[in-house]
């Protein structure tokens, strides 16, 4: 809903002679963007409201009084039916007056003991901890789609390529999995960096703690932390589990990029091995036979978005000495629309990977490109007992002459390949065919079909473990 003002005077309106100016209202309120932490803001107060009734601070009444009005709070949220004050500048304050227009003292009774710097600090917590699980699930899906994606074209020949040149033949499953092992290390950084979002801030009030008998411990189990934070001032001053996710989610949009990239060159009608699903592309507004790769261009464009706000995140922290400043408040819109860019991209993808179709004879055609069996000649030789230094010069030249005849080498004759090196035989045509090439490299990461089933294989047991 949308903000309004309210005549209502500020929690601390009392040290101050006269009211916040309506620019400054505006130009320092969250509560536009921070209102997505209202779940999680009541989830936290009524852990800390359990607390304070367990060590004696607040009266049984008052706490149930709290759980009460906090209930009706968020049915009001999630109707959409919670007015949103600008003049009560965050999600914290909003909820803190709803509730004490609700329940009367008791409402007020709900902060003792806390601050908006630990409060704050425990809801992104929470909402980043949900929004990591979720992403998780996420990226399971995408490896899914990919794995089932790689089952199908194990035997699929394909150029592999450096520097964009061909280099030796591959298999488009094999080729595929090397993107599943990005996103494998990409949600193991995702778990690593949840147990230490995974901490407790409640319970360091402003910055020094607090003269109340809490016990963090308890509001710590209640919400499901692995610990708390052991120390006050670092618990409600630093962002480094925002910017860590941050990373991580860059990393991610990273190698999601670098998928783009190749999906758009093989799209292309120059290339050809590939055609995206039309639900997945869009047209041109002038020129009616174009199909146009624009979810994975996107995602390329989007990548820039999320490794910005990783940016923006560094930047916000550099400078601030402890303890809490209101520079974090930068921290949450940045943050919102990594999970936001994140979410959607990883979700399209899964999809659009499941649209896709494979043209494997333009693949297998460009694996004749570019003589990407000419390693495979080269350790034949060394093999025959050639050293390898020696093997790559004989197998330049047969490359040369073999371009001058604008033939692939196993077109060349025995006769002819002889004259490069007397230790050629006849079965050196069984190297450099494709499939011969693929098989040779039969060993675990190797591109030979034997090795990508086991990977796949070794890809879905992997995926239970998220």
């Amino acid at each position: 809903m949308q903000q309004k003002s309210s005549a209502t005077g500020k929690v601390w309106s009392g040290r101050f002679s006269e009211p916040v100016a309506e620019l400054v209202k505006r130009y320092t309120a969250s509560v536009e963007f921070d209102q997505r932490l209202a779940e999680f803001d009541i989830q936290g107060s009524l852990a800390h409201a359990s607390m304070l009734e367990s060590c004696g601070i607040i009266a049984a009444d008052d706490l149930a009084s709290i759980r009460k009005g906090l209930a009706q709070i968020l049915d009001e949220i999630r109707a959409g039916q919670f007015e949103w004050l600008l003049d009560l500048e965050d999600v914290h304050l909003n909820i803190e007056k709803r509730l004490t227009a609700l329940i009367g003292e008791a409402g007020k009774r709900l902060h003792t003991a806390r601050s908006r710097n630990d409060q704050v600090a425990t809801d992104v917590r929470l909402w980043l901890r949900a929004s990591i699980d979720e992403l998780l699930a996420l990226i399971k899906g995408l490896q899914l789609a990919l794995l089932d994606l790689a089952e199908q074209h194990v035997d699929t020949v394909m150029p592999g390529f450096t520097h964009l040149q061909v280099a030796q033949p591959v298999t488009f499953g094999h080729h595929l999995m090397a993107y599943f092992e990005m996103l494998k290390r990409d949600a193991e950084r995702m778990r690593d960096c949840r147990t230490r979002v995974n901490r407790l801030p409640l319970g360091a009030a402003a910055l020094a703690g607090t003269s109340f008998p809490i016990d963090r411990e308890m509001v710590a189990r209640e919400l499901g932390f692995d610990g708390v934070c052991e120390n006050s001032l670092d618990a409600v001053s630093d962002r480094d589990f925002a910017i860590e996710f941050t990373a991580a989610a860059a990393l991610i949009m990273t190698h999601l990029s670098r998928l783009s990239e190749e999906l758009i060159l093989w799209m292309s009608p120059r290339v050809g091995f590939i055609d995206i699903a039309d639900r997945f592309c869009t047209g041109s507004s002038i020129m009616p036979q174009k199909k146009n790769p624009d979810v994975p261009e996107l995602v390329r464009g989007k990548t820039a978005r999320v490794t910005g706000h990783l940016m923006a995140l560094l930047t916000l922290m550099k400078s601030q000495p402890l303890a809490y400043n209101k520079d974090n408040q930068e921290d949450k819109e940045p943050l919102f629309d990594t999970v936001d860019t994140l979410t959607a991209t990883l979700r399209i993808y899964a999809d659009m990977m499941g649209g896709i179709t494979v043209n494997k004879e333009a693949m297998r055609q460009a694996a004749f490109q570019g003589y990407a069996t000419a390693t495979d000649l080269a350790d034949y030789l060394v093999k025959k007992g050639l050293p390898f230094r020696d093997a790559h010069e004989v197998v330049a030249l047969a490359v040369r002459h073999a371009e001058g005849k604008r033939c692939d080498l196993s077109e060349l004759s025995l006769d002819k390949l002889l004259e490069f090196s007397p230790l050629i035989t006849d079965d050196v045509f069984a190297v450099l065919t494709l499939e011969g090439s693929l098989n040779s490299r039969n060993h675990i990461g190797g591109t030979a079909p034997q090795q990508v089933r086991s990977a796949i294989q070794r890809g879905r047991k992997f995926i239970e473990t998220l």
